[in-house]
C-alpha cells in the first residue's frame, strides 16, 4: 500500500485542483479520511480473516463499488444541505477510489479487488513505481521508511503539485479569456 501520507496528498490535490473554493479544512479532512479508510480492512487480521480473503486486506474495501458507496455516504452525511453536494460527492468518491489506484502502483502485496463484487481478481497496474509502505509507524523511521517516503514524493507528491499548478494556470487563463484580458498579470 501507499502510505497514509501519499493517500492524503492525492485526495487533497484532487480538491485543491478541481474544487478550490470548497477545499475547506473540514472538506480536506473528510477527503483524507475517504482516502485512508480502505485500509481499515487490516483490522480483519485481528479476526483471523486471511489476506487473500475478499474480506481481507485489499479486498472489497479496495474496490470502485466501495469507493462509490463510501464517497456518496460521506457527502450525504456532511453536505446534503448544500445545493451542490454532488460536487463534494464526486470529490469524496474520487478520493476513496484514489486509494486502490495508488495501491495498484505499489511494489508489494497481492493487488486490489478493484472490480468487486463482479470479480474477486486482485489487480496491479503493469507498471509498479511506488514502494510498498510499512504497516507499522515506527518502520518509517528507518532507511527503508525514508526510501518509501522519497518514492511517494517522486510518484505522488510531484504529480499532485503539478496537477494543482496546472489547474491554477487553467483557471486563471479561463478568467482572462472570459474577461477579455490579454495577460494574466492584469488580473490583480
Amino acid at each position: 500500500m501507499a502510505s497514509v501520507f501519499g493517500h492524503i496528498a492525492a485526495s487533497s490535490a484532487l480538491g485543491w485542483s478541481f474544487l478550490p473554493q470548497k477545499s475547506t479544512s473540514k472538506a480536506l479532512l473528510l477527503a483524507g479520511f475517504c482516502a485512508f479508510i480502505p485500509d481499515a480492512d487490516v483490522l480483519a487480521f485481528r479476526f483471523g480473516i486471511p489476506y487473500h480473503s475478499i474480506w481481507g486486506h485489499r479486498g472489497w474495501s479496495h474496490s470502485l463499488s466501495f469507493a462509490l458507496g463510501f464517497g456518496l455516504l460521506i457527502a450525504w452525511l456532511f453536505y446534503r444541505q448544500d445545493k451542490q453536494w454532488w460536487k463534494m460527492a464526486l470529490w469524496f468518491v474520487a478520493a476513496t477510489a484514489s486509494h486502490p489506484l495508488l495501491d495498484m502502483l505499489t511494489t508489494g502485496g497481492m493487488g486490489c479487488a478493484l472490480w468487486w463484487p463482479w470479480s474477486t481478481e486482485r489487480l496491479f497496474f503493469p507498471v509498479r513505481l511506488i514502494r510498498v509502505s510499512p504497516l507499522e509507524v515506527r518502520d518509517f523511521f528507518s532507511k527503508w521508511g525514508m526510501r518509501i517516503l522519497l518514492s511517494e514524493v517522486l510518484w505522488i507528491g510531484i504529480p499532485s503539485i503539478l496537477l494543482i499548478g496546472l489547474s491554477w494556470v487553467t483557471r486563471r487563463t479561463l478568467v482572462c479569456i472570459r474577461s477579455g484580458i490579454r495577460s494574466p498579470d492584469r488580473l490583480e
